[in-house]
């Protein structure tokens, strides 16, 4: 099973981006390193959700697409993000992102849009309060799987 390491101040940074977004999905970047099959989170980088319908099918009237469940992030903050963790010896090892008034688990769109490199948290906030918060990471045959959350100093 994969572990991802992190602390308080990273789980509280999470849960808060998520409040303050609601009703709107939240997104971020995880940087951090990876050893011994053990992602160790060093920072949580909150990012815009800049998601948007950008085609006339997928206009939000016709398929009740908004950023209430979807996320998206920029290339911008994604090439940023890419280049802080370089700087810095680090790497990202995983995307954030909130359900709002939904379960803390992965939707299929998060499945096709995932990479198996990268953990995925989700965070579930209710009615604008942040509940469950579980990580996920994709398998070989590109299914999600829980990953073990190890609480650090």
């Amino acid at each position: 099973m994969q572990s991802i390491a992190l602390n308080d101040t990273h789980l509280s940074s999470i849960r808060t981006h998520g409040e303050n977004t609601y009703p709107e999905e939240c997104c971020g970047l995880l940087l951090g390193t990876i050893a011994n099959n053990i992602k160790t989170l060093v920072e949580v980088c909150p990012t815009k959700n800049d998601w948007s319908a950008q085609t006339e099918d997928n206009r939000p009237e016709k398929t009740g697409l908004t950023k209430r469940r979807r996320y998206a992030m920029s290339a911008t903050d994604m090439l940023k993000g890419m280049k802080d963790a370089r700087d810095r010896n680090l790497e990202i090892i995983g995307i954030y992102h909130s359900h709002p008034d939904c379960p803390a688990v992965p939707s299929e769109c998060d499945r096709t849009l995932a990479w198996p490199q990268y953990s995925y948290i989700i965070v579930s906030v209710q009615k604008g309060r942040s509940e469950d918060l579980r990580s996920w990471s994709l398998d070989t045959e590109g299914n999600f799987q829980a990953e073990e959350i190890l609480r650090v100093d």
